[in-house]
């Protein structure tokens, strides 16, 4: 049965469950070195005379204000099937203690591990726990797996990743992904100052806030401190060893998340009992996510958690592997409300459904057969703006997050475009792209854009990736390439599932430059592509049998009631590009405003405003410029905090500079100000 899309529009909000429940708002979890973490607990009420499994989420995100919408909306949902669902501030964070002085350091592990020996030792725990978590708590889940804690029995990954050099906020293809770096480190510069809450830790609220706000440092320095792939991003990388992980784990994503690669690499690597999810869901919750549609993910997760942590067989192991949305082909859009398509099922990934199909570059096109001849060579400049119209990295499922229609981009680089395809075709999986190069710079990248092109020409973006040509061979170990000398590279393209129609065709996208996604080369790079049997797309082509198909649909979305809130400003969000043909500049201006809220459950206030600005000149690398201003509040009536945060990244042929400043306020009174300035060496980029 084809899942029905207007179905999932139908969203449950539940009131009562099959154990009544209990919220413990402010409960304390004591750390070996005196610190004290912060967490709130939904049990059920006979808790204690029945013990339950527990299910940790462990994030940095602020339980009591930013992230208590979300919780209540989901914790309660399993507390009341006979969990009890914890969710603990990581040290740094909230009213946990201490400071947060990066991602996923080997303490925040330590102190998982302490939390899970706490949970065992509840008297209302059974000693069987799951973890879960979207984002970072999808990767610590990930992490902590791998510590092997006897009491975690399985996990749940959203929207993670098993590798954090090459797939996360800071490294693509060996290259400083431009787009996300400085924001995402100016997200948690500011979210790390936030204050504790004084009616929860009392005066020492203060004193501990100064010392966060001098002492957390931002994160981009460090980050840009290793630009190849060291072991400070081995450290957390569960790829390194997928061995280390020996429970089950369920691994869910969407086509528009940043992170889908990861399920597959997951699912080809981890224990056999592992499972896959793959929608059409931007980077959030599979029940509340966009496009449609949305599924009854809570009780997926039921069914996982009840398998693993209470030893109940729901058949959830006599499913397939790997469920995934192929989409229907639509017209491009910076935003979907739904995404039309078709649930398929494979039983193994790499999946035996899947096979290659190779289209070469010949004669200026894209075809079956290789060119006779192979004496073609293609000049590839470079257009700095080439890549305002790429969308985000990682959508939210924002309006205009989406990339727009690739006809705007298509002039700006080299494009090859097949023929017409003859028949529908399922694409499911990496399409890569294999070239026979050459570079006129010793330094310079790729990009390549995958686009499904209408019959009536408009150009919908499926897929993308980019690589530092210096780490064609090692992301560890990489080499200046020699000008003029031929080499091979392949370049992965991020994992789609996608039909291609009957009289469509693929459009084959090449730039030197992919701005703001990718950091310019220090200068403009001119490519030579050669036609050869080695320059060629490989296609995931997928093949779909009517009836065998998966023969069962998800239920429709159900949630906990969710905590009240009233809204004191409304949300906003705008994104404009502008250009100046006089003195030859491109600015792209991403502005979100969260809207402010307020809590009647505890009385707390907050929101924010993010501005980031990608600026550059038309021939000019060393033009590139990124700023990110944040303005964030947090407050209850007459305590009201502030923080106002600017942070710039620009670059010269040799040196990456950073300045990150911080100014807080407590009411009008302006009681902080500090700015970081660091300069750091070009590596191979």
């Amino acid at each position: 049965m084809v899942f029905n899309i207007k179905d999932s529009q139908k969203r449950t909000v539940k009131t009562e469950f099959p154990r009544e429940i209990t919220k413990e708002s402010h409960v304390t979890i004591p750390m070996s070195d005196g610190s004290n973490l912060a967490a709130t607990i939904w049990k059920p009420k006979d808790a204690e005379t029945n013990p339950v499994p527990a299910i940790l989420e462990y994030i940095p995100y602020r339980k009591n204000d930013f992230t208590a919408i979300r919780d209540s909306a989901r914790h309660p949902y399993f507390a009341g099937h006979g969990y009890a669902s914890i969710r603990v501030d990581i040290r740094g964070s909230g009213d946990s203690d201490g400071i947060l002085k990066d991602e996923y350091l080997k303490q925040e592990q330590d102190d998982a591990l302490e939390v899970l020996d706490w949970i065992t030792k509840q008297p209302w725990s059974t000693g069987s726990i799951g973890m879960m978590g979207k984002s970072w708590g999808g990767f610590n889940s990930l992490q902590v797996a791998a510590r092997q804690h006897p009491s975690l029995k399985a996990i749940i990954t959203l929207c993670s990743t098993d590798d954090r050099y090459a797939d996360d906020v800071h490294y693509r293809g060996g290259n400083v992904l431009a787009s996300d770096m400085l924001w995402w480190s100016s997200t948690m510069f500011v979210y790390n100052a936030r204050p504790q809450d004084p009616e929860v830790v009392g005066e020492s609220w203060r004193k501990n806030w100064l010392d966060r706000l001098e002492n957390t440092p931002p994160f981009v320095e460090e980050w840009m401190r290793h630009q190849r792939r060291d072991d400070y991003w081995k450290h957390g990388s569960i790829c390194e060893n997928y061995d280390d992980i020996q429970i089950p784990v369920f691994a869910v994503s969407g086509w528009q998340d940043g992170y889908t690669d990861a399920v597959l690499r997951l699912l080809k690597n981890l224990p056999k009992e592992s499972k896959g999810l793959i929608g059409p869901w931007a980077h959030e919750y599979p029940e509340v996510a966009t496009p449609e549609p949305a599924i009854g993910f809570l009780q997926e997760c039921l069914r996982w958690w009840d398998q693993w942590l209470k030893d109940e067989d729901t058949g959830i192991m006599d499913e397939p592997k790997l469920i995934s949305w192929i989409q229907d082909a639509e017209k491009p859009a910076v935003s979907y409300a739904e995404r039309p398509g078709k649930w398929v099922v494979d039983d193994a990934w790499p999946s035996e459904n899947v096979t290659p199909k190779k289209l070469f570059i010949s004669d200026g096109m894209l075809k079956d057969q290789e060119s006779t001849d192979n004496t073609s060579t293609y000049s590839i400049p470079s257009v700095q703006e080439h890549g305002f119209y790429a969308g985000v990295f990682c959508p939210f499922g924002q309006p205009g997050d989406l990339p727009a229609d690739q006809r705007l981009e298509n002039g700006k680089s080299v494009v090859f475009t097949s023929e017409p395809f003859e028949e529908s075709t399922d694409l499911l999986g990496h399409p890569m792209f294999n070239a026979e190069l050459s570079s006129d710079k010793e330094n310079a990248l790729i990009a390549v854009r995958l686009s499904d092109k209408a019959p009536t020409g408009e150009s919908t973006l499926i897929s993308w990736g980019m690589l530092n040509l210096n780490h064609k061979d090692s992301h560890e170990f990489p080499v200046k390439l020699e000008p003029g000398k031929k080499f091979n590279v392949s370049v992965k393209l991020d994992a789609l599932g996608q039909q291609i129609p009957k009289g469509h065709r693929l459009e084959v996208a090449l730039s030197p430059t992919y701005w703001p996604q990718a950091w310019p080369s220090p200068e403009p790079v001119e490519l030579t592509l050669y036609e050869s049997s080695n320059t060629y797309l490989r296609l995931p082509v997928r093949a779909f049998k009517e009836g065998t198909e998966f023969p069962t649909y998800f239920k429709n979305p159900e949630t906990a009631e969710v905590t009240e809130r009233e809204i004191i400003r409304t949300e906003e969000r705008t994104r404009e590009l502008i250009h100046n043909p006089i003195d030859r500049t491109w600015r792209l201006e991403d502005f979100s405003d969260e809207g402010m809220r307020r809590l009647p459950e505890n009385g707390l206030e907050y929101g924010s405003k993010n501005k980031n600005t990608f600026m550059i000149t038309e021939g000019d690398p060393l033009s590139a410029k990124v700023t990110c201003e944040w303005e964030l509040q947090v407050g209850r009536g007459e305590w009201q905090t502030k923080l106002e945060a600017y942070c710039e990244m620009t670059s010269d042929e040799t040196t990456y500079f950073l300045t990150n400043t911080m100014v807080a306020y407590e009411g009008d009174e302006h009681i902080f100000s500090k700015t970081w300035k660091e300069q750091i060496e070009r590596d191979h980029s």
